[in-house]
């Protein structure tokens, strides 16, 4: 690919943004001076209150006379355990991330008529427009398929007859569309990757209206299109437990956000899929995969406890690692005894792990888990808080044994969280009232006009 000349040397890019430092310095004692919500977060944590949802609810501690009480996480979609949804789903030998779409979307669990005929509309709504492919994906591919998502998503604008209507039925009506087109999108954007940036050979599979949206998934990205029912339906657990985690997440408030100035579907979806990139949310899971492949190149037995609990400090006093002297994939805003979500992946993994061969990295994430509390106390100096796993600890080693390549591992969550962004939109196109606008702080002084021939 060619890309585009750089006119601004490194000379001016310095020089500018030293003058931005120097202009803009936010002294940190001033945030607890006028009590500002650094993050939307109380001085405990906690988030602060912006809005209510019937959505979704994680609940991860108790407050005990002002003081957090850890107590294991639970999840719920609509009121129903999320545990309760997959072991339902389990017993019965059924494919349910459809389903949860319906119930995260209309409120209710469907009956099996009303299932169907959804399952039909989202199988009729998963072919893109006519050379979408070839115009908005193959003329201008990306290293980084989330951003080509976030394009691609923008593009469908186009493609709407009624893209600006904020009715509950036009919403409902798109919401469905994007639920059935981010799968094919994400997939045909990694070919294209492949092809342009990689060097490889690109495969585009057509997607089957009779499958599920995990099975179209694992038909669209590998090359033959072959999967096992055992593999799609542990991706079919994954995109249930990425589907929904309230309304304070960053990328479902950007929903909420965009959503409440009364801008179309996709520019709002759009915003909360570069939301979910960054690494501190949706892309953290690839951070993990890096953290790991450096664990094991650095240690010569991955079973010695003492040995990974002396790693694990390395990284937290920033000598190994990325430096930030974060280990990924433990710890969380809210879960504190345990992530209801990493809880259930964990269970779904641990048996891929021995039929394909992964035992030793399963077995080293588990060791992760286990020692991370104490090696965070070592390298502190001082009793932790209790901590968990989060979902992230173990997504990427599910993604990497059903052969899913990292580029898509954020792309699949994005691919999950449509349905839990598109029923924030709804709550909030149709019940907000006001567009959400917080307040900030000034700090600048009045300072009069300098003529620029007398300016330093």
């Amino acid at each position: 690919m060619n890309s585009q000349p750089n006119f601004v040397n490194e000379e001016l890019l310095h020089e500018l943004s030293e003058s931005f430092r120097l202009n803009s310095k936010m002294p940190s004692e001033l945030y607890a001076r006028f009590d500002v919500k650094r993050g939307l977060r109380n001085a405990d944590g906690t988030g602060v209150l912006a809005g209510m949802t019937r959505l979704g609810n994680v609940h991860g501690y108790l407050l005990n006379e002002g003081e957090r009480e850890p107590i294991e996480g639970r999840l719920t979609y609509r009121g129903y355990n999320v545990y309760d949804l997959i072991h339902g789903l389990e017993q019965e030998n059924r494919f349910g991330f459809e389903e949860v779409g319906y119930l995260l979307m209309c409120g209710k669990l469907p009956t099996r008529q009303q299932l169907d005929e959804f399952q039909r509309t989202i199988g009729l709504e998963r072919a893109l427009p006519d050379n979408f492919t070839e115009d908005m994906i193959m003329r201008a591919p990306s290293r980084d398929i989330m951003n080509k998502l976030a394009g691609a998503t923008l593009a469908l604008y186009s493609y709407d007859e009624n893209p600006d209507e904020t009715t509950v039925e036009n919403i409902m009506r798109q919401g469905i569309s994007l639920m059935a087109k981010f799968p094919v999108i994400i997939s045909h954007a990694y070919q294209a990757k492949r092809r342009y940036f990689d060097g490889d050979s690109m495969f585009l599979h057509v997607p089957d209206p009779e499958r599920s949206t995990a099975e179209n998934i694992l038909h669209l990205v590998r090359p033959n299109g072959k999967y096992s029912d055992d593999e799609a339906k542990l991706l079919d657990r994954c995109l249930i437990l990425h589907a929904e985690h309230g309304g304070g997440n960053n990328s479902s408030f950007t929903v909420r956000v965009t959503s409440s100035s009364g801008t179309d579907t996709y520019s709002a979806i759009a915003a909360a899929v570069s939301a979910l990139k960054g690494p501190r949310h949706g892309g953290a899971n690839l951070r993990v995969v890096k953290q790991f492949e450096e664990m094991k190149a650095n240690l010569s037995d991955w079973t010695d406890e003492g040995a990974v609990a002396d790693y694990l400090c390395k990284i937290l006093d920033g000598a190994a690692g990325d430096g930030s002297g974060l280990i990924y994939g433990m710890g969380h805003a809210i879960y504190t005894k345990s992530d209801p979500r990493a809880v259930a992946l964990k269970a779904a993994a641990r048996p891929l792990a021995e039929k394909k061969g992964y035992s030793d990295e399963f077995n080293l994430i588990e060791l992760v888990e286990k020692l991370t509390p104490g090696a965070f106390a070592e390298a502190r100096g001082a009793d932790t808080k209790v901590m968990c796993a989060n979902v992230d600890m173990y997504s990427g080693l599910v993604y990497k044994m059903l052969g899913i390549p990292q580029e898509m591992f954020t792309p699949l969550f994005a691919t999950a969280r449509i349905v839990g962004w598109i029923a924030h939109r709804m709550e909030e196109v149709a019940f907000g009232g006001r567009i959400i606008r917080p307040a900030f702080k000034p700090l600048s002084k009045n300072v009069p006009y300098i003529p620029i021939d007398n300016r330093g």
